[in-house]
């Protein structure tokens, strides 16, 4: 297994920010024309929070990333998560979008820096409503934003219209995390302990493709399909077409996984982290089914897996994200430390 961390100053291969505060929220920019841009957002006990949105001197990158006073704004409660509009052809307007006591969408540029272009709440009997856990914006319907709630719910958003699309009481507790497969499908974990997949074409039925093996667990974190469960050292792979059984565990963390975040280039590989300061970076064994295509290996092929790559953080990682337009590079939260990992 590879060590990753290489400092050196010409090309360097880990980018570093400290922020004044814990950070939680971690967002990559999708925008071509903005690549080396990420938002962070902190996780500070009390309702006023913030959001800083960092961009790296390329032309000089032993300088570091550059924080733009204008680019950072208050955030009511800690952002639970955030997301750049994903329009890697940078023609729609540039849009960041927050969650937390409501889905926000902020508009970033222009001479005011960042404007709060939407509030969206929808509670038709008050002006509260639940806190939303996560929520996901469809790259292949950048329309259509998913949200999830505490209140059982799962929201599918119009941004265009700034309205609601559909609404699905979609588990028997809170619901935890969010992820679109598909234009129209997506999956959801929850603290009931399943994963369940929905059509928008079917809007009456889901289905429940795992359950924890541990009654009253709670699923915590979903990257379509991998999910974690809490408390918990592994990461458990999922397959749609093979219901109930996980393709594989990947369990070589020694404390809690905090987050999972699937390789844009590639379905093989992930990275994952956790309480024991560890990156590790995986790839899944494929076998050759019997019609032709390449699945994940499973059973006996998939036991045991090693990561490729690891890196080792200096206290516990809260959040992985990895760089949709530059797939060489992820980036880890930790305490109040942003690092990039060229990987």
């Amino acid at each position: 297994m590879e060590r990753l961390g290489s400092e050196n100053q010409k090309n360097p291969s880990i980018y570093n920010y400290e922020a004044p505060w814990q950070i939680y929220g971690l967002a990559w920019s999708a925008r071509s024309d903005k690549r080396f841009r990420l938002a962070v957002g902190s996780f500070i006990e009390e309702p006023s929070n913030r959001v800083q949105i960092l961009t790296l001197n390329e032309e000089n990158p032993s300088l570091g990333f550059r924080r733009d006073p204008s680019l950072q704004f208050e955030h009511t409660y800690p952002p639970t998560k955030l997301m750049f509009h994903p329009d890697p052809s940078s023609v729609s307007p540039d849009l960041l979008a927050t969650s937390g006591d409501f889905l926000r969408l902020w508009e970033v540029g222009g001479e005011g820096g960042v404007e709060l272009k939407a509030v969206l709440n929808n509670s038709k009997s008050s002006e509260f409503s639940a806190p939303l856990t996560s929520f996901d914006w469809n790259d292949a319907e950048p329309r259509r934003i998913g949200s999830c709630s505490i209140d059982t719910t799962c929201t599918v958003w119009d941004v265009e219209r700034e309205a609601v699309e559909t609404q699905l009481i979609a588990h028997d507790k809170e619901v935890y995390d969010i992820a679109w497969g598909e234009a129209g499908v997506f999956g959801s974990v929850s603290a009931d302990g399943s994963v369940r997949i929905f059509d928008l074409r079917d809007k009456e039925h889901s289905t429940i493709i795992y359950e924890s093996p541990f009654p009253d667990t709670p699923l915590l974190r979903l990257a379509y399909i991998a999910t974690v469960l809490m408390d918990c050292s592994r990461v458990v792979v999922l397959d749609i077409r093979m219901p109930a059984v996980p393709v594989v565990e990947l369990d070589r963390h020694q404390a809690s996984v905090n987050a999972v975040s699937w390789t844009p280039h590639t379905s093989r590989h992930l990275c994952s982290v956790g309480d024991d300061g560890q990156a590790l970076i995986w790839e899944m064994p494929t076998v050759m089914s019997p019609t032709g295509t390449v699945d994940f290996g499973c059973g006996e092929d998939a036991a045991g897996i090693d990561p490729i790559l690891a890196y080792s953080a200096c206290s516990e990682i809260n959040q992985v994200q990895w760089s949709t337009l530059q797939p060489d590079w992820v980036a880890i939260a930790f305490s109040n430390k942003l690092q990039v990992l060229r990987v």
